[in-house]
């Protein structure tokens, strides 16, 4: 992107980029949210599961991937929010 003449990546790549939540793990959560702007950012889930098991260290389901969101201490709600629905609504209105 420098090599083209672009100042920032939030002036150009980060415009059209943007990652999904399914993450399936806190830390990554974690990471993902420190990294990446909030606004680029859009929640995903699965309906039936791609990772079926339930993690032994939690007892939750890995694929419950809402609640790495709601506990990241990378977002305030608003930015939550964002994540959850309204970034996803800015990119396929």
């Amino acid at each position: 992107a420098q090599d083209m003449g672009f100042k920032t990546l939030a002036d150009s790549l980060l415009k059209n980029i943007f990652f999904d939540t399914c993450v399936y793990h806190q830390a990554g959560v974690d990471l993902l949210t420190k990294v990446v702007p909030h606004r680029n950012i859009l929640f995903g889930s699965e309906m039936i599961g791609a990772v079926k098991g339930i993690d032994p260290e939690t007892g939750h389901h890995y694929d419950d991937t809402g609640r790495y969101i709601a506990a990241t201490p990378h977002l305030c709600d608003c930015h939550r929010q964002d994540v959850f629905s309204n970034n996803a609504l800015d990119v396929y209105p």
